[in-house]
């Protein structure tokens, strides 16, 4: 199984600049990207931020880029999205209760979307009722499942990030504690780091992201930080038994280069390219 995830895209007015990058011109990039090498995804994931400021006419944008993509595509929401305008372009994907999450079939298992916006915070939430409703899906199903949300649940030990970070932790700790047997992988976005770790022994990830790039500023307890490292998204390669995510840094922009055989017999000091 092959799915590809896109996190933190942040449309915007076209030709507006967000760290000196155009939202819509990379987002363009990563999924052309995306779909000329993966043409044989079986789901793209976007893990939210969708829109920069929540603006109606971005998600209508996002709507029309997304129509030619030959592979289903599932939509998280981030705290830069507004719920409400967000249904009003895409109403398909609200569940019983009104929040933006969703059960998909997948070849191996099932992909769950899970919505940790709140109103008027950059951080996220997830709710009893949000909670209510994930422990039906994991009670039901038989695994494996993967779960997709914007919010990391778990710190990253940089202080100004982890203010924004999932606020009912320990709650959504305890329900992924519980189903841990089942839950093979979470994905999440929200920091613009490349990140892995495992919360109650769950696996989980993040790519950078399609436009703006972080920068792990440990000595940083005040503010957000940024730099210029290419823009990414993440494909992952999932079995029976095993789920390797790469980041792929689609706004790399220098060459690369194909350097010999892995044969064994073919490495040696005179012929191999160094």
């Amino acid at each position: 199984m092959k799915l590809l995830q896109l996190t933190d895209i942040h449309l915007t007015k076209p030709g507006e600049t967000i760290g000196d990058r155009e939202p819509n011109a990379n987002f363009q990039k990563a999924l052309a990207h995306a779909v000329h090498l993966h043409g044989d995804a079986d789901a793209l994931v976007i893990t939210g931020d969708l829109s920069d400021w929540g603006d109606r006419e971005d998600y209508v944008r996002l709507k029309e880029m997304l129509a030619p993509v030959p592979f289903p595509v599932h939509l998280c929401i981030g705290n830069h999205d507004e719920r409400d305008v967000f249904l009003s372009v895409f109403p398909e994907t609200a569940d019983d209760n009104g929040f933006v999450q969703s059960v998909f079939d997948l070849p191996v298992g099932t992909g769950i979307v899970l919505d940790s916006w709140g109103p008027n915070s950059h951080a996220g939430f997830y709710c009893q009722t949000r909670r209510a409703w994930l422990e039906t899906q994991l009670e039901r199903l038989e695994g494996p499942v993967f779960l997709f949300m914007h919010h990391n649940p778990v710190p990253i030990g940089i202080a100004p990030m982890d203010q924004i970070m999932l606020q009912e932790a320990e709650a959504f700790g305890e329900l992924i504690a519980r189903h841990a047997r089942k839950i093979r992988h979470i994905f999440h976005g929200h920091c613009h780091l490349p990140l892995c770790g495992s919360l109650h022994g769950v696996p989980f990830s993040a790519p950078r992201g399609t436009n703006h790039a972080g920068w792990p500023d440990f000595g940083n307890d005040r503010s957000l930080s940024a730099s210029d490292l290419p823009e990414a998204y993440a494909v992952i390669l999932a079995g029976d038994s095993s789920v390797m995510v790469h980041m792929v840094e689609f706004g790399y922009q220098g060459e690369i280069r194909r350097e010999g055989s892995p044969d064994y017999a073919d490495w040696d000091r005179l012929t191999m390219v160094r």
